[in-house]
Order: C-alpha cells, then sequence, then structure tokens
C-alpha cells in the first residue's frame, strides 16, 4: 500500500471492475471507491469483483454499501447490506461507503444496523449527507460515531466558488474529529480549484477520471495521472 503524502491531495477514483481499477492505480490513484451502478450514484457491488479488485491493485479500497439510488433503506434492503458488510469485513478492504436520511435528517439507528455489522471497518458518510437539514450538527453526530472517519460531499448547489467556500466551512466545522472528502460534481475546473486553494485533503473524482469524462465510459490512466499531476504541482507551492 502506498504510503501517503500528507503534503499533497488524496485522490480517491470510483471504479466498478478490475480494468478500471488498474487504471486508476497506473494513473496515480491513492485510494478506490468500488460500486456498481455509478450512474445512480453507486450501489451495492458484486463482492466477486470487489475481491477481485482487491487482488489486483495494492491500493486501498472503499466499497459501497447502498440498495437503490436514493438515500432511504427499508428492512430488506438493511438484511442485504448487512450481509455484505459481514463479508467485507474479511477481506482486504479499507472500509466502507454508506449513508441514509429521510426527510432531512439522518436515519442513524438503520446506519448503525448496517456498519456495525462490518466493524471494525471505517466508514465514509456519502452524499446523503447534502440531504441533511441541519449538516454542522450532523457533523457533531457523525464525528461521535464509533466507525465514521469521514463525510463525502459536493459542497451542495451553486457555482465553483460557493461550493468551494460551503467546503471549507464544513472543514472546518469538522476540525481534526472527521475528514471532509470533495465529491460529486468534481470536474476539472472544480478540482484545480480545491488543490489551488487547498480547500481540502482529500478528493473523490469519478466522470473527470473517465475516458471523454463519460460516466459510464472506463476509468483513463492518463484521465487520473492528469489530476495527480495538477495535484502535485500544487502540493509544494
Amino acid at each position: 500500500m502506498r504510503k501517503a503524502d500528507r503534503t499533497r491531495p488524496l485522490i480517491e477514483v470510483i471504479v466498478q471492475t478490475v480494468d478500471d481499477a488498474r487504471a486508476a492505480e497506473d494513473g496515480g490513484a491513492d485510494r478506490l471507491e468500488v460500486v456498481r451502478a455509478i450512474d445512480v450514484g453507486g450501489l451495492t457491488p458484486d463482492l466477486a469483483v470487489v475481491a477481485a479488485i482487491a487482488s489486483a491493485t495494492s491500493l486501498p479500497l472503499r466499497v459501497m454499501l447502498r440498495e437503490n439510488g436514493g438515500f432511504e433503506t427499508n428492512p430488506q434492503e438493511i438484511a442485504v447490506m448487512r450481509a455484505a458488510a459481514l463479508e467485507l469485513a474479511a477481506m482486504n478492504v479499507h472500509g466502507l461507503v454508506a449513508g441514509f436520511a429521510k426527510s432531512g435528517r439522518l436515519m442513524l439507528d438503520q446506519f448503525d444496523e448496517v456498519v456495525a455489522t462490518g466493524s471494525p471497518l471505517p466508514v465514509t458518510f456519502h452524499r446523503a449527507f447534502e440531504s441533511l437539514v441541519d449538516q454542522e450538527d450532523a457533523i457533531s453526530v457523525l464525528s461521535r460515531h464509533q466507525h465514521v472517519d469521514r463525510i463525502l460531499t459536493g459542497g451542495g448547489d451553486g457555482s465553483i466558488e460557493d461550493r468551494c467556500a460551503h467546503l471549507h466551512q464544513l472543514v472546518a466545522r469538522a476540525g481534526s474529529r472527521l475528514t471532509i472528502i470533495a465529491g460529486g460534481g468534481v470536474d476539472l475546473e472544480m478540482f484545480r480549484r480545491l488543490v489551488e486553494q487547498r480547500t481540502v485533503r482529500e478528493i473523490h473524482v469519478g466522470r473527470t477520471a473517465r475516458a471523454g469524462q463519460s460516466a459510464e465510459g472506463p476509468v483513463s490512466a492518463a484521465s487520473v495521472r492528469r489530476l495527480r499531476d495538477l495535484a502535485d504541482l500544487h502540493a509544494g507551492s
């Protein structure tokens, strides 16, 4: 596993296949998020695919647990995700990605039920965070959760400047308790702005790491390398 260099932003790339994972690693990615159905924001992947990716790359993997394209869930889906979490806890993965919300509030009981099964794997609370009415309070709640160490958010709506400013506020609110990952709609220009301003320490990319910046296209080592070079250019400045 590559040793982290804290002077440079960590780049996490969404992958769906072994070929995606290899291309991301070749391009200089630091961590992978493994999903299927990237077109709906990512769902729980086939665990055989996760195992194959873990064997094919040395990069740390975070694996999505999500059974529908929204942020709510139900007992039937929870049972499926618990079974997946149990298997993932026995595999060579770095952590889980999950999050549930309803009517602007955390579905914390359901979240607990799922991620506790994957203990002791750490968890990224995904973009369900963006649907929450009181994000600052949610940061306080999630920072006390024994498994959560990261929150993934694109910084909301608005211009790149607005989103970066909001991300800066969230990072300040989280302090040393949680890591805020910028992700969701991070195009090349926003990526550039994030690294220039050093808004966050970790950036999550999907479309921007793919050939032709197509959501359904394969990960391109050249596209990831472009991001890596851009991030490294500003690391020591």
